[in-house]
């Protein structure tokens, strides 16, 4: 009996907590209703509706010339709202669905028909808001898209209009000249944590970026989010405008001549910079690295951020300190023996067997002697090295240039006081050696010299602007106002000029104009093997004219396995783009400058059809006034001399093929690329047709054939 009530009492226990559980559950339910339900209900509602960012068109980046470099162009995702014809109003959507349908089959053509009314009927029949019709759609197709049946905005009732297309913005940022100065023009990227700042685009984000707008957007089923109001509640602003230095042809130049030669000396990778002399605008700046494929692509800036041991290039500051202080002259003479200077545990060799033993200060750096430098520098500067480091710091060369962009490798110009400074330091460093310099760095050490004396800072970016007013203008920042007395700068030009006359460089003249340069050929540091490994660093460095300088340049290869001078290696690059450049450069032509033909009621010489602004230059500079554009002659058609020269001007259009007839080869493929399409070419001189119509529109990358006779 006494088990039975044990048993009883134990169940009813158990009853009693059950019961008391479900109370407590009930209670706790009617207090998160209605004591806590409004928070809650607040976090609900937190979940369903979000705020999204839209996205400022970011601004564009020009080249010197006004070309564009790169560029934002808004892309579009098209998605229907099936509801938004009212329910009670199905006609509506029965009788447009089929001519929307058939619209878009022909409009996209990547679906038939059939295809869109049975994606856009099952929408309406479950009752979407947001079905995805196309990605990536560019702005003009959105106003073809936009008066499309149903997807066009038409009356609800007295008071209201609706539609059913819903356009969800997307900025895509393009370079027009694909990879045309790309590792200068950059990239922001964000990854993680970090934002990687490259270029124009990371240096002048905060310019560029503009400001992003908002739009709110909520959840529906299927976790889809949909815009609550169809138009932007706060509007972006879009970014402002970068005007850079870059000269797009000389840009083209540097690269095509740059990449040449990388292939033919098999070099692992290369820069070349070129330089306006008294601005430090930078015209153009290539590099290039030898891919795992064996092509070479712009990988990494090695003009601005590569400090290396620049090698007998920087014997110019050597030979520029000793002028500079008065200590040797152009014909001081130096013993070089047999080309040979041993100083404590360690011989100079020259690479060549010297053609005398004494030679002048003029001919030691003309011939880029080791000995005749490590010598000179050794002598009048071994008992008091700091005389000499101490003028390269006087000059700023230990310190970061402040480019317009980041990236800048720091210099190392070494002094007695630091901790690797041994005896041997003032005489590696007299022909480069145990310090660092970037080719920028290098440059414009080089680029004081043909300004005479004043050293500038090089510049990328020369203006701001904002819907066409500037914001702020750059100028020539001056880092040291005279680096030596005019008298050293003058002999040190004219040493240089004797480098291309007589010297190292004679190879590399032309017979146009006077060039002035260094060759400089220097062993590289291995990290296992030191410079045992026998890689070579080829740098040439000069500017031209020589007589009224107007650029400067550098080049350097590394690791050519194909020859490894200077002057063999990186020389061929400075005279193939100086070449270009100075025949283009018509500033630089004095035989025209004052040259004035009138040409009126006279024949002039005949040009290919282009652009008219172009002709025109070309006519103004080499002096023919008084051309009669004739306005007649834009169908192409050739005109008596008299009445004027046939010109047209194109206008490029992406996606549009244009009419290149009449053009010559360059002019085609300039046109033709940048209108989006591959050309396929046949023949020489002029175009004379093509195989697709003008004004057809086509796919990006469709291939057209050009016959040129």
């Amino acid at each position: 009996m006494n088990i039975r009530k044990s048993i009883l009492i134990r169940v009813y226990l158990a009853f009693g907590l059950m019961v008391f559980g479900a109370l407590a559950v009930f209670a706790k339910l009617l207090h998160l209703q209605y004591v806590d339900g409004g928070e809650w209900r607040a976090i609900a509602d937190s979940l369903t509706i979000k705020e999204r960012v839209i996205e400022a068109a970011r601004g564009n980046i020009y080249s010197n010339d006004g070309s564009l470099l790169a560029t934002s162009v808004p892309e579009y995702d098209i998605r229907f709202d099936a509801m938004a014809i009212p329910a009670d109003q199905p006609e509506i959507f029965n009788e447009k669905v089929d001519s929307l349908a058939y619209k878009l089959a022909d409009f996209f053509k990547d679906r038939s028909s059939r295809q869109y009314l049975a994606l856009l009927k099952e929408a309406r029949a479950k009752k979407q808001r947001y079905t995805l019709i196309k990605r990536d759609v560019n702005h003009q197709d959105l106003k073809v898209i936009k008066e499309f049946p149903l997807l066009k905005a038409f009356k609800v009732d007295k008071n209201r209009y609706s539609g059913g297309l819903i356009a969800v913005r997307e900025n895509k940022r393009i370079l027009p000249f694909t990879n045309l100065a790309a590792r200068t023009i950059g990239y922001k990227n964000y990854t993680g944590i970090d934002t990687v700042l490259v270029g124009l685009e990371g240096a002048y984000g905060h310019y560029i970026d503009g400001t992003s707008g908002a739009q709110m957007m909520q959840r529906i089923a299927g976790g889809v989010w949909i815009p609550v109001n169809r138009e932007i509640e706060v509007a972006p602003v879009d970014g402002s405008d970068i005007i850079s230095t870059i000269d797009v042809n000389m840009q083209d130049m540097a690269q095509r001549a740059l990449e040449k030669q990388l292939i033919e000396s098999n070099a692992d990778n290369g820069c070349v910079i070129l330089m306006e002399v008294k601005t430090g605008e930078i015209r153009a700046i290539a590099n290039f690295t030898k891919d795992t494929d064996g092509k070479y692509r712009e990988k990494f800036n090695y003009a601005i951020a590569q400090g290396a041991d620049p090698g007998s290039t920087f014997k110019l500051a050597s030979y520029l300190i000793a002028l500079d202080d008065g200590v040797v002259d152009t014909s001081t003479v130096i013993d070089i023996g047999n080309g040979t200077y041993k100083v404590p545990s360690h011989t100079i060799r020259d690479s060549h067997a010297p053609k005398k033993s004494l030679v002048t200060v003029k001919e030691g750096f003309e011939e880029s002697s080791n000995v005749a430098v490590t010598k000179m520098i050794n002598t009048h500067y071994g008992s008091n090295p700091d005389k000499f480091v101490n003028k390269l710091h006087s000059w700023g060369l230990d310190q970061p240039l402040g480019l317009q962009i980041p990236g800048e490798g720091i210099p190392i110009v070494k002094t007695p006081k630091n901790r690797s400074w041994s005896k041997l330091s003032l005489i590696q460093m007299s022909y480069g050696y145990e310090l660092k310099l970037t080719p920028m760095q290098t440059l414009t050490m080089y680029n004081a010299v043909a300004n005479d004396g004043k050293m500038v800072a090089p510049l990328f970016v020369k203006e701001i602007r904002h819907l066409g007013n500037t914001v702020e203008r750059f100028h020539a920042r001056v880092i040291n106002k005279q680096i030596a007395s005019e008298s050293a700068i003058d002999k040190m030009q004219k040493m240089m000029e004797g480098v291309m006359d007589h010297g190292t460089g004679k190879r590399l003249t032309s017979p146009l104009y006077k060039a002035a340069g260094k060759t400089g050929t220097a062993q590289m540091a291995d990290d296992s093997r030191g410079y045992g490994a026998r890689r070579y660093q080829s740098s040439f460095a000069g500017y031209f004219p020589a007589d009224h300088p107007k650029y400067s340049m550098i080049v350097v290869i590394r690791n050519p396995r194909n020859g490894y001078y200077g002057g063999s290696v990186a020389g061929p690059v400075f005279r193939e783009l100086a070449n270009m450049v100075f025949a283009n450069d018509v500033s630089m032509h004095s035989t025209l400058t004052n040259r004035k033909v009138n040409v009126a009621g006279n024949k002039v010489p005949q040009t290919l059809i282009g652009s008219k602004d172009a002709s025109s230059k070309v006519y103004d500079a080499l002096g023919f006034t008084g051309v009669n554009w004739n306005m007649a002659a834009r169908s192409g058609k050739d005109t008596s001399a008299s009445k004027g020269s046939p010109w047209i001007d194109v206008q490029i259009k992406e996606g549009t093929v244009p009419n290149v007839v009449g053009m010559g080869l360059s002019d085609a493929l300039y046109t033709m690329e940048n209108a989006g399409f591959k050309t396929r070419v046949s023949g020489r001189g002029r175009v004379i047709s093509q195989s697709l119509l003008p004004g057809e529109k086509l796919q990006m990358g469709t291939n057209i054939s050009i016959e040129l006779n």
